[in-house]
């Protein structure tokens, strides 16, 4: 929509074009991925209105406006926790990390930002390396016998092992970290409905709700007594649960429920977000042989046949690339909603206190606007040699500005130690055509739960 001028030139802020009700709602029910890219790309990346009844929610498209509202004008752009779209997120992280704002947010990040610098993470990855390794030895086994595996819940077992030995010093074992991230997934699952329409009130009962309030009691079953445990005896430790049971910089001691919420927001993030990126791996491979055959020699060429080391990640850079593609086409976070604090003006639009804003990774890194055929699964859109994108934001898989996320540089190397060390091992066939299709939810993952058959790598025998 064009915007007017005034008698002297000036610019005047207009109202958005509006999806009506009658072609957005059937539309998002049918296929809301699809259905918002669709809005997006029918704007022309300008900011446009969903009619959904009640909630009327802005969506923001355009690299530029994005760059607005998660970096210039950010304290106007906030995570409410009481939103329409943060409510199911807030039951069960509370006033944590990932939802709060001000001194709350402040307080909790200022406490983990040092286990993230990129110093730190370096020391991380021959410690992450050992792990994995061990982890994919017990491959060895199903691969003798040729028995599938499933390669999700593999997946969940060797970053859970990893995650918990690095990050959170075995403070949660493996067993018990398998109890929360399957009350997570149940959470992902069973707030969609929420999600999909968000301006229902929780007095009424939606399917997902049951099973939603079970998954958030076995969580509070696991963490809460690791929590008092840690609270009673202090460590030195620079593990994430020591370092948020000490008073934060500020001097402020936080309370219980605050750190329960800033352990299980961490959790989440340290583990789901590499696990639903991964997951993308095999049917990805299966689906571009070209991509898979140089992925497999790249490996081949650099880690040979033994371990995956620290000095190997410069050098597997095609390995990189794929998975930057990955999240150009899967981010995990494929939703970030902000709450306009006060009436504003973006893109020539005028916003009102109050206003829901969609901001969407999946939908902008999807538009042809920025996107050469975008569609397409094509690692060489990041090869260091192309030239740099015109707009910072047209691909931002870990948001952006003050809330970009704490541990992306860790989540990627500990990606990369993964998919190296896995490839470097086995070969892999499925037991079914693989499917791209994807499942919502608080992160994006394929809705089909793939099984391989492995086979080792032969090596020729040195004489």
């Amino acid at each position: 929509m064009s915007s007017l001028r005034d008698g002297h030139g000036a610019t005047l802020p207009t109202d958005p074009r509006t999806i009506p009700l009658r072609r957005a709602l059937p539309a998002l029910l049918r296929d809301p991925l699809g259905a918002l890219v669709g809005f997006a790309e029918g704007s022309g990346g300008e900011v446009v209105r969903l009619n959904l009844g009640s909630f009327r929610p802005y969506l923001v498209s355009h690299p530029e406006h994005l760059q607005y509202v998660l970096r210039d004008r950010a304290d106007n752009y906030i995570r409410d926790g009481r939103g329409l779209l943060w409510r199911p997120v807030r039951r069960v992280v509370g006033e944590a990390i990932l939802v709060a704002e001000g001194e709350v947010w402040e307080s909790s990040r200022g406490a983990l930002l040092p286990l993230f610098t990129a110093k730190r993470v370096e020391t991380m990855v021959d410690r992450m390396a050992e792990v994995i390794s061990e982890a994919v030895d017990e491959w060895d086994e199903p691969a003798r016998q040729g028995r599938p595996i499933d390669t999700a819940a593999e997946l969940t077992r060797i970053v859970l092992r990893t995650t918990m030995r690095v990050l959170f010093a075995d403070r949660i074992s493996v067993p018990e970290a398998e109890r929360i991230s399957a009350a997570l997934d149940t959470v992902t699952t069973s707030m969609i409905a929420r999600l999909l329409v968000p301006f229902v009130p929780y007095s009424v009962p939606m399917p997902g709700d049951r099973a939603f309030r079970a998954a958030v009691r076995t969580i509070d079953e696991v963490v809460l007594p690791i929590i008092r445990e840690a609270r009673a005896r202090p460590s030195d430790d620079d593990d994430i649960i020591s370092t948020l049971c000490r008073p934060r910089p500020d001097g402020s001691m936080p309370d219980e429920y605050q750190i329960r919420g800033d352990v299980v927001a961490m959790f989440s993030t340290a583990t789901e977000t590499t696990i639903a990126l991964l997951s993308w791996l095999w049917p990805v491979l299966e689906t571009q042989p070209e991509v898979a055959a140089r992925l497999y020699a790249e490996v081949d060429r650099v880690v040979g046949g033994g371990r995956v080391r620290r000095e190997h990640l410069a050098e597997l850079r095609y390995g990189r690339m794929v998975l930057d593609e990955m999240l150009r086409l899967y981010p995990a976070g494929w939703m970030v909603p902000r709450t306009a604090v006060a009436d504003d003006v973006l893109g020539g639009v005028r916003i009102k206190a109050g206003a829901t804003v969609l901001v969407s990774p999946y939908v902008t890194q999807r538009m042809p606007m920025f996107w050469d055929d975008p569609e397409r699964f094509d690692p060489e859109r990041f090869s260091p040699e192309r030239p740099r994108r015109r707009y910072r934001y047209s691909y931002y898989p870990f948001g952006g500005g003050p809330h970009q996320c704490l541990g992306q540089y860790l989540f990627l190397l500990e990606a990369q130690l993964i998919v190296s060390t896995v490839l470097s091992r086995f070969r892999f066939r499925p037991t079914a055509p693989a499917d791209l299709t994807p499942r919502m939810g608080a992160s994006l993952s394929p809705r089909q739960r793939l099984r391989v058959t492995l086979s080792p790598v032969q090596r020729p025998v040195a004489p």
